[in-house]
């Protein structure tokens, strides 16, 4: 075989552009007649890969390989299939295949090897599958052309066959040679092999049940019939899964027909059961019911049929079993099987079946039928059949769920109609949203989301809490509206045209699961239309970048959290070891990479391959429990995946909607510990509870954060004897990658903060709930160290690539990107997308047009929110498109007001108590914000004859795109208004005050002077697109951009003299160049050297002239003066001159900063027992720190401070209670300037962000102006 791989590898080109075109079509069709239709081929000895990719377009599953590295490459290349490089010898598979097609490629081998390599392949051949072979007609072994050859005749094939098994009926044929000048014949082979013996009985019993059969049969089917007498909700649940697969509308060729036929007899079926099998319905199944009226019913038939190549199968259980869980399970049942062919009894069943289906007493099932049978039901008070007392346990709120509904319930009681809550995957989201609307008494829901399964979800989740309720569906061509709950898609029911089919007050209550921003303003215009009690939006990421589109529906409320971490630390949750590992054998950057997602099938190739597989499997060995779910790209790659777990050894399966083994099968296997491992690709995504999973691994880029929460989310449910979660996460040096630490860890991250994160983890330094472990390979840390880049594109940029969209502006404000800076260099939010090339060409005319009126929105000063209240409101009743009236409008603003209790605080007193069409509050509202927009001086806004209408026009074209851009930047002044002012106190001193800090200068930031000069070399600071800058105070004189810089020390060469320069200074530099530097002597300098070895280094130091030469002089004595002497002076080039340094405090204005991070401002080190109080004296700095947490609920009243802003340069401090003016630190606080002491003001809004200590924000040194009391005291204090 050595001489003809190598004949191959030398010729692969020739020979595959000479057999890729030939045609073979005659040979498939007798071949696939007998292979079930998108059945899984083995392709073996595959050659140019033209029959596999003959077979994929046809819909079947293929798995390919040859021997040839060379042809292996061009088969993939020619084919885009992941095909394998591997011999033969290598084929171990036992029942995979339902076709192995070995077409002129075991002609190669010699003859005495041909025997036991048919043997390996009959192995891998399923019972009723098929093998085709082909060989050159004749009877010699040769040599020819540097290949091996061995011919074959009838009579020799035979005897090779006859090796593997007696009495095998093999079909002979021979072919013509298809190549041109090629006068060869053929022998082709077709063998069958024999289906499988199956045990006809069923006895039933723990380990001979009658579900996985079940099960099995349903997945294998396109027609499921089914009569029993009565179906329990318990029995029902562990079916369901199967019947939905084959009854998805992608399911090919086409979904399955499902019949179900159950009875009323003796009451016994649950009405619970019912309204589930109503739901199935909705699907596409037909189920109807016996009406017994005092006859017997005791059906227990099952029927199923199918096609395999070109003839139909059937099979019938009959027997004992009705629908329960004891019946299907654990009991003690009889069901016989009867198969078609051969047993013709099977077919007399079937029509039998056609026949009861028809019976008069048969009626279809409708809500209508169930609200009866509920009603007159009287189930009988003892058992009658095995299951028939069973009930499944009423669902209750777990711990979570119940704190959220009491916030719900608080939050509601505040006057609030609009929240949302957070709630990591395996909380119950949507139980929750079914709890709180039975809670509120709830008489008509709505739950709206963007996905038909999340809404099939739901439907089930609200019939286990309102079981007496009828729930449908409003999506595709369905349309039910006479119903209780109504599971609506927004892409339907968010047209204006459906929408105006309802009543504003039709539903009570409303439910908006998470959804996509491109949705946004259909979610705006459905709720604009409907007005319920309630609206709650559900979400299960606590970033805010991410929530940011759901938290403006929701009027900005965030009623209840408890994300990942929460979760874990309240022991709702199992812990978790997460182990980032580095994807090494992928090149993500050579994938196309296009709107937030790698090109599928390019993506499925790169990982299906033996390399991968191999890494990810020493992986997993090393780190597995007992249980994983492996999450892969497509289903190719899940087969691949699981061939090669199986083929070392481990009880692997792939689970998907071409699978063999049911999605009810796998789960009870895993469960029960007959399975290690399930490679999925999506089916365990929505919905499916898997609490004893103890081990995920991710095998694909996940597109969000959302659904890589969810896959984790899959093993992080509490189990019995389960003690964490085991996460193996491969991980690309790929943008696409950005999202998963930030979805971990719960918080948005910009480039130089995932750089911060990287590091952290590096030192071990993450804040994670007890017995949570994070590690990511070394890889993963450098490629995320890497990213430590700043500036306003970079952070665009870097959350752009995380959404795979264009963000928000509310998104990249939640990001933590800097609004002020942003502006500074774009000019405004749409300058900075205009910029990126990220304005669509409308929105890039429309800014050209309004500009000034977009700025106006986006930085007018709110001292209140009114103003954009009023915006919102002009939105709201259409005022683009005609002048609103001002009492309308004014109506409308208040009706929004009144829905975020927080804004309607604001509101003055005197006129709180009159409703929007009152006198009192049109001629408040008109007072402000009315005039605030009309009396501007470039007026964007006039009041006509009672009329509110723009000084300017908008196309009616463009006008939903301008309406579009307005409420962005509306949802983002509101937002950030709103997060200026911290959340509600039970003190109830919130006020609207933004504190201001003082005017800064930003420059350009260098983390190191080599950094700095590597700039400077060729660019100026304004041609730059990726410098980051940091803002400093007044005090430095004049200071240009463009000139001047920020770069910080490294080394200690000038740590000494009366202005010592330490590691890690901030240094205030001016670029200058040989021209402009004037006179040097006596200054200090950076400097760039190239010494004789080509090394470079970049100095600081102070130039001295003496004798005539220049002398760089080191402040630190242990560092060496440099001469610059005339034959070296080619070497030094200075750059720019040493101004000032800066002190960290002052490039902390501004920043936020942990708690630890505070004392190394003040050149401290950081001691817990000292920093935990609010007030922290440090004596060798004399300086007092006050560390203010706003909102203080949680905490003892007496320890609950009042302190606050009370305009936008003073704020209001209350001591601690100990604290008086006659006392140590009462009397060092009010003489502080004359004592040489400063005080530091440190304000956080709440303790906790994203349920961990939340970051303070440095405001600057203060000073004391007055105070009242003792013990405490309340101290007004002043900025510089």
């Amino acid at each position: 075989m050595s001489d003809t791989l190598g004949y191959y590898d030398a010729n692969a080109e020739a020979f595959v552009d000479s057999t890729f075109d030939v045609s073979m079509d005659g040979i498939y069709r007798v071949f696939l007649a007998d292979v079930t239709a998108g059945g899984h081929i083995l392709d073996a000895g595959c050659g140019s890969g033209r029959d596999a990719m003959h077979f994929h377009r046809l819909g079947y599953r293929i798995s390919a390989f040859d021997a040839s590295q060379a042809i292996t490459a061009l088969a993939q290349q020619k084919t885009g299939l992941p095909i394998a490089h591997r011999s033969f010898l290598d084929v171990d598979e036992r029942s995979v295949y339902d076709g192995v097609w070995a077409c002129a490629s075991l002609l190669h081998l010699p003859e005495n090897q041909i025997p036991s390599v048919l043997g390996r392949l009959w192995m891998a051949l399923k019972p009723g599958g098929t093998l085709y072979a082909s060989f050159k007609f004749g009877e010699s072994e040769r040599e020819s052309d540097g290949r091996h050859f061995t011919d074959a005749n009838e009579e020799r094939a035979a005897l090779w066959f006859e090796c593997i098994e007696k009495d095998l009926e093999i079909k002979f044929w021979r072919t013509q040679d298809q190549r041109p000048d090629r006068d060869e014949q053929w022998l082709n082979i077709l063998v069958h092999k024999a289906p499988a013996v199956h045990e006809r009985l069923t006895v039933g019993g723990s380990q001979h049940h009658f579900l996985p059969k079940l099960c099995h049969a349903i997945r294998s089917s396109n027609q499921v019939d089914m009569a029993v007498a009565f179906v329990k909700t318990t029995g029902l649940n562990l079916l369901l899964p199967d019947l939905l697969d084959v009854l998805q509308k992608e399911r090919e060729p086409a979904p399955a027909r499902v019949r179900i036929l159950t009875s009323d007899y003796l009451d016994i079926t649950d009405p619970e059961a019912l309204r589930k099998l109503s739901l199935l319905q909705d699907h596409g199944a037909q189920v109807a019911v016996y009406e017994s009226k005092g006859s017997s019913f005791h059906m227990k038939a099952y029927l199923f049929a199918g096609r395999r190549g070109g003839s139909h199968w059937g099979r019938a259980f009959i027997g004992s079993s009705n629908i329960s869980r004891q019946a299907l399970q654990d009991g003690l049942e009889w069901n016989y099987q009867v198969d078609y062919p051969p047993d013709t009894g099977y077919l007399e069943a079937v029509n039998r079946f056609d026949e009861l289906f028809r019976h008069p007493k048969v009626v279809p099932l409708t809500d209508n039928w169930i609200d009866g049978y509920a009603r007159r039901r009287v189930p009988p008070p003892q058992p009658v059949a095995p299951g028939s007392m069973e009930q499944e346990a009423l669902p209750t709120p777990n711990a979570v769920q119940k704190a959220a509904l009491k916030a719900l319930d608080a939050t509601r009681e505040e006057g609030y109609t609009r929240g949302l809550v957070v709630l990591a995957t395996g909380l119950g989201k949507t139980w929750l949203s079914a709890f709180d609307s039975k809670q509120l008494g709830a008489r008509r829901i709505l739950f709206v989301a963007h996905r038909e399964e999340i809404l099939y979800q739901a439907a089930e989740t609200f019939v286990r809490i309102k079981p007496d309720s009828r729930v449908g569906f409003y999506m595709g061509k369905q349309r039910d509206r006479s119903v209780d709950i109504l599971c609506a898609s927004i892409q339907t029911l968010g047209k204006e045209t459906h929408l105006e089919r309802f009543a504003p007050q039709h539903f009570d209550y409303i439910v908006v699961d998470e959804f996509h921003h491109a949705a946004a303003p259909t979610y705006h215009r459905l709720l604009k239309h409907f007005a319920p009690q309630f609206l709650l939006g559900l979400t299960a990421t606590p970033d805010r970048s991410d929530r940011s589109d759901i938290l403006s529906l929701c009027d900005d409320n965030l009623v209840y959290e408890c994300p990942l971490f929460d979760g874990v630390r309240g022991n709702f949750l199992v812990p978790f070891h997460y182990y980032g590992i580095y994807d090494e054998t992928v090149e993500y950057q050579a994938i196309p990479w296009r709107n937030g997602k790698f090109d599928p099938e390019l993506l499925a190739n790169k990982l299906a391959t033996m390399g991968r597989a191999r890494h990810a499997f020493r992986v997993w060995s090393q780190h597995k429990q007992l249980r994983t779910m492996a999450f892969c790209v497509s289903r190719t790659h899940a087969d691949y995946m699981a061939r090669y777990f199986q083929k070392h050894d481990v009880r692997a399966v792939s689970d998907h909607g071409d699978s063999e083994m049911s999605r009810g099968e796998a789960l009870e296997l895993l469960d029960s510990g007959g399975l290690d491992v399930i490679f999925s690709v999506d089916l365990f995504n929505e919905g499916v509870d898997l609490p004893a999973i103890d081990t995920v691994l991710l095998l694909r880029p996940t597109e969000s954060k959302v659904l890589f929460l969810q896959q984790i989310g899959r093993g992080l449910r509490k189990s019995q004897g389960k003690k964490r979660l085991v996460i193996l996460d491969f991980v690309g040096n790929h943008q696409s990658f950005l999202h998963k630490p930030q979805a971990l860890m719960g918080q948005a991250m910009n480039l130089r903060q995932l750089a911060e994160f990287a590091r952290r983890a590096e030192q071990n330094r993450l804040d994670l709930p007890e017995g949570c472990f994070v590690n990511y390979d070394l890889e993963v840390i450098d490629f995320l160290k890497g990213l430590d880049q700043k500036g306003a594109e970079k952070d665009y940029q870097a959350l752009k690539d995380t959404l795979g969209r264009r963000p928000s502006l509310t998104e990249y404000y939640h990001f933590g990107a800097n609004i002020t800076q942003t502006r500074k260099q774009h000019g405004s939010w749409f300058g900075l997308l205009n910029t990126m090339g990220d304005l669509a060409e409308k929105e890039e005319a429309l800014l050209t047009a309004h500009e000034g009126f977009f700025v106006e929105v986006e930085k007018t000063s709110l001292t209140k929110s009114f103003k954009m209240i009023l915006l919102e409101a002009f939105q709201a009743v259409n005022g683009w498109e005609k002048a609103a009236d001002l009492p309308a409008l004014a109506q409308e603003s208040w009706r929004i007001l009144k829905r975020r209790p927080r804004l309607f605080s604001e509101v003055a007193e005197s006129v709180r108590h009159f409703d929007g069409g009152s006198t009192e509050w049109q001629q408040y509202w008109r007072k402000n914000p009315v005039d605030h927009w009309t009396n501007k001086s470039s007026v964007l806004f006039h009041v006509v004859e009672g009329r509110f209408e723009p000084a300017f026009t908008v196309e009616s074209s463009s006008l939903a795109t301008f309406e579009s851009m307005v409420q962005e930047l509306i949802d983002y002044r509101i937002a950030s208004y709103e997060a200026r002012q911290g959340s509600k106190t039970d003190i109830g001193n919130s006020n609207n005050v933004i504190p201001m800090l003082a005017s800064d200068t930003a420059l350009p930031y260098f983390p190191t002077l080599k950094i700095a000069c590597g700039h400077f070399r060729n660019s100026t600071v304004d041609q730059l697109e990726d410098v980051e800058y940091r803002s400093i105070g007044s005090g430095h004189g004049r200071l240009n951009r463009d000139r001047h810089f920020i770069a910080r020390a490294s080394g200690d060469s000038m740590n000494g003299g009366k202005r010592p320069i330490h590691d890690g200074d901030y240094l205030l530099l001016e670029q200058i160049s040989s021209e402009s530097a004037g006179a040097i002597s006596d200054t200090t300098l950076a400097i760039e050297r190239l010494d004789e070895a080509g090394d470079t280094q970049y100095l600081l130091r102070t130039v001295r002239k003496s004798s005539g030469e220049y002398i760089l002089e080191a402040a630190n004595p242990e560092y060496d003066d440099i001469a610059v002497t005339p034959e070296f002076a080619e070497q030094f080039r200075t750059f720019a001159r040493l101004n000032d340094v800066i002190s960290p405090l002052e490039m902390a204005r501004g920043q936020e900063l942990l708690r630890e991070d505070i004392p190394a401002l003040f050149g401290t080190e950081f001691n817990p027992g000292n920093w935990q109080s609010g007030h922290v004296f440090l004596k060798e700095a004399g300086a007092h720190v006050l560390l203010v947490t706003l909102n203080k609920q949680g905490k003892a009243a007496q320890h609950r401070y009042v302190d606050h802003w009370v305009d936008e340069t003073t704020f209001h401090w209350q001591s601690q209670a100990s604290t008086t003016p006659a006392g140590k630190r009462g009397l060092e606080l009010i003489n502080h300037e004359r004592l040489g002491l400063s005080v530091h003001l440190f304000v956080r809004e709440n303790k906790l962000r994203n349920g961990k200590a939340a970051p303070f924000t440095y405001y600057g040194p203060v000073d004391y102006k007055s105070h009242e009391g003792s013990a405490p005291m309340s101290v007004l204090l002043s900025f510089r």
